[in-house]
């Protein structure tokens, strides 16, 4: 336990200001008039508390205040009026009466004797480290965290001339406890507001209030589909509002549309942004995704532990998503440090618990995934993370083109089965298993036959699913963030991404990016020789006519029907969830469909796009490896040569490196034009070892192929029936096994 003293100067100077010149009080009539529409906020609170919870120096005494004029609701300051009410003494002489480690006790105690209603409660900044008190807190209050980043407090508090905090013992600096702080800040908040450098206090207590009512108004959070029709939306809303939890436990919406937030994604203003400036990914994932996701459906404090299982330890790299320079103004996001060395890691580690938490507790849930190549073992790997009674009620089966996958690939896959996980390679393409997957889910007759017979609903955990898609805006944002902590650029400066696109869930994530208030310029599509997405973007038609899938080295693009575009395309259309059904059914009846006028202009207008040959992709791993020592794996070269080919080198632009070489290790081998290349996986990636390659081979894949060369997995046709014979095969091999 931390000791130390409590300086009584704090309390009295930030009444007055909150160390800032812009932190200014001013009441008058007109700025009350202003503020009448609040006042049917004090309404929606009811017998509810505004209560402000932060670090020192946070301005929780200067906000509170005007947030209770504002509402013409009660203000009670917890120091004041609490704490040193309840002691006959003040907080500087308790504390020096009984030590800090008694202190907190003391003070979680006074804390109990709080018995308002309807009124602004500012905490103390050590009242969140007693439990007892906060659980009192929280019976009758919406607890808010004003965040501010530590450097702006130790500032603040330099100014305020205040050296040590409660709980702050010798040798332990401010920045220190600040830090440790942060945990009890972030397991009692319910919504957290970012503060900014330079804000006013009148602009942080305005924050403060839209915070609450988005708290309060769930409803406002609906998630639609795709297809859903404008007329019949507000007619059915009452019957059928879908929510966060809804979309993640459904995976595809009963239309056959794809669920996208009916409000949009909110939008960071560019000081929020410059506030993740330092942070942790994991940090930055958790305030990121907090906006996202409404606290009715996963509370903050569940969803900091869901962040921190995920991005904790399973990651080769601290950083989780490193930026890298390349050469010139090109620089590399390399997504591949997760436990199956690939992109799909850092939305999969994270996926599967939030899945586990949305859905009902006396359900069983089977997975449906269909994969071309790297979406399978990390669905696998994600979920066999879960806790143990977790996976009792949690089933996954993957379905993978049989030769339409590297054999490392595979080797991952059927190496990641266990009793309720299944791997089964199909006698077809990815096109084939993605399609398959969705006629099972929109047969309402065979989903209620799994539901009645065996207690089972169905889900998916492709990139259809909207917790498989949104985790992956964090990386985009983040590496923008670090390319700002590096110097490479001020923020507001633009920047390109260029990603190696199949299903385009991995762009759309970067235009999400944007959306939220990152400055992406333009999004480069890079396509194999699969280049359907190439031809589309130039000019507006998406046609399937003549067009066979052709295999690749990057088989993860190895794609023809690229799901997420119907996302995409539903926002460039304005949610006109008729158009799309049109054009989605113009494509699975006729196979092509075509935008023209002020739809495609919209389309261009964030997206070019070019292709890359099977030669061109070799060359660039040469090229790259011969003048900087770096091996890309074959996606990140047909991006690489697409940035090449198109951007124009006036701002930087960050290629997505969105899986290791090591899973790719014949085609790179044929690339550096080594002479032999011996058979097996594993002497495959020996063989590049002894390169000293940058970055190392990836050792998660090399401990799974040591263990694993010999596994066996089952093998169906490309058959519907056999399909459904593989599913309630393990619905039967798992549930009823564990029931």
């Amino acid at each position: 336990m931390f000791h130390g003293i409590r300086n009584r100067n704090l309390k009295l100077l930030t009444e007055i200001m909150i160390c800032d010149a812009h932190f200014k009080l001013f009441f008058s009539r007109s700025f009350a008039l202003a503020w009448k529409p609040w006042m049917s906020m004090h309404n929606l609170l009811g017998n509810k508390n505004i209560v402000l919870m932060g670090p020192p120096g946070s301005g929780k005494t200067t906000v509170g205040k005007i947030i209770g004029q504002k509402l013409d609701a009660s203000f009670i300051d917890v120091d004041d009026d609490i704490l040193e009410t309840t002691w006959n003494m003040s907080v500087a002489e308790k504390l020096k009466e009984v030590g800090s480690e008694q202190f907190l006790e003391e003070e979680g105690k006074a804390l109990l004797n709080l018995s308002v209603s309807g009124s602004v409660v500012s905490l103390s900044g050590s009242n969140p480290m007693n439990a007892a008190g906060m659980e009192h807190v929280k019976k009758n209050g919406i607890v808010v965290y004003l965040d501010v980043p530590s450097p702006h407090i130790k500032d603040r508090l330099q100014l305020m001339k205040v050296d040590r905090i409660v709980g702050q013992g010798p040798g332990t600096s401010i920045k220190d406890i600040l830090e440790f702080r942060k945990q009890f800040y972030r397991k009692w908040h319910d919504v957290r507001v970012l503060c900014e450098d330079g804000i006013t206090a009148e602009a942080v207590a305005d924050k403060v209030l839209h915070a609450v009512k988005w708290y309060q108004d769930s409803e406002s959070e609906g998630f639609i589909s795709t297809r859903s029709l404008r007329d019949s939306k507000k007619s059915e809303q009452n019957n059928s509002t879908k929510y966060f939890s809804d979309a993640v436990v459904e995976g595809l919406a009963p239309d056959g549309g794809l669920f996208v937030p009916e409000m949009g994604l909110p939008k960071f203003t560019s000081g929020e942004w410059q506030n993740l400036l330092g942070a942790t990914y994991t940090e930055r994932a958790q305030i990121i995704l907090e906006r996202c996701i409404h606290p009715v459906d996963v509370p903050a404090s569940q969803l900091w532990e869901m962040v921190e299982t995920a991005y904790g330890q399973n990651f080769t790299c601290t950083k989780i998503a490193p930026v890298r320079h390349l050469t010139g103004n090109q620089f590399l996001l390399e997504l591949f440090h997760g436990p199956t060395a690939s992109f799909k890691d850092l939305a999969l580690q994270l996926m599967p618990h939030l899945f586990a938490y949305c859905i009902p507790k006396s359900c069983n849930y089977l997975i449906l995934v269909a994969t071309s190549g790297d979406t399978g073992s990390a669905v696998l790997d994600g979920f066999s993370r879960l806790k143990e009674t977790d996976k009792q009620r949690i089933a996954v089966i993957t379905f993978f083109p049989q030769d339409g996958v590297s054999q490392i690939q595979k080797l991952q896959m059927i190496s990641c089965q266990e009793a309720n996980t299944k791997a089964v390679g199909v006698k077809s393409d990815f096109d084939f298993c993605q399609s398959a997957i969705k006629q099972i889910f929109t047969n309402s007759d065979y989903t209620g036959y799994l539901t009645m017979e065996y207690g089972t609903t169905l889900s998916a955990a492709n990139s259809i699913n909207w917790a498989r898609l949104l985790p992956q805006v964090v990386y985009h944002a983040s590496a923008y963030l670090n390319l700002v902590e590096q110097g490479t650029i001020s923020f507001g400066n633009p920047v390109d991404v260029c990603i190696p696109t199949g299903n385009f869930g991995n762009i759309l994530a970067a235009m999400y990016a944007k959306m939220m208030g990152i400055p992406i310029r333009k999004c480069i599509c890079a396509s194999n020789q699969n280049n359907v997405l190439t031809e589309f973007i130039r000019t507006g038609l998406y046609s399937l006519k003549g067009r066979e899938l052709m295999q690749s080295f990057s088989p993860a693009v190895d794609i023809l029907k690229s799901s997420n575009l119907e996302r995409h395309l539903h926002w460039i259309a304005n949610g006109d969830g008729q158009l799309v059904t049109q054009l989605f059914s113009c494509l699975e009846n006729q196979h092509y469909f075509q935008l023209q006028g002020e739809l495609l202009r919209k389309l261009q207008q964030d997206l070019v796009a070019d292709w890359c040959s099977e030669e061109d992709c070799l060359a660039a791993i040469h090229s790259v490896f011969s003048t900087t020592g770096y091996i890309m794996d074959t996606h990140t070269a047909i991006a690489k040569v697409v940035a090449d080919r198109l951007q124009d080198k006036t701002c930087p632009v960050i290629i997505s490196s969105t899986a290791h070489y090591s899973k790719f290790a014949p085609a790179v081998l044929q690339a550096l034009r080594i002479g032999e290349i011996k058979q097996t996986p594993l002497s495959q990636l020996h063989l590049l070892n002894s390169y000293n390659p940058l970055p190392p081979v990836h050792r998660g894949l090399l401990e799974t192929l040591k263990k694993n060369e010999k596994q066996n997995y089952e093998i169906c046709a490309a058959d519907m029936n056999a399909f459904m014979k593989h599913i309630e095969a393990l619905i039967q091999n798992h549930f009823m096994r564990v029931f």
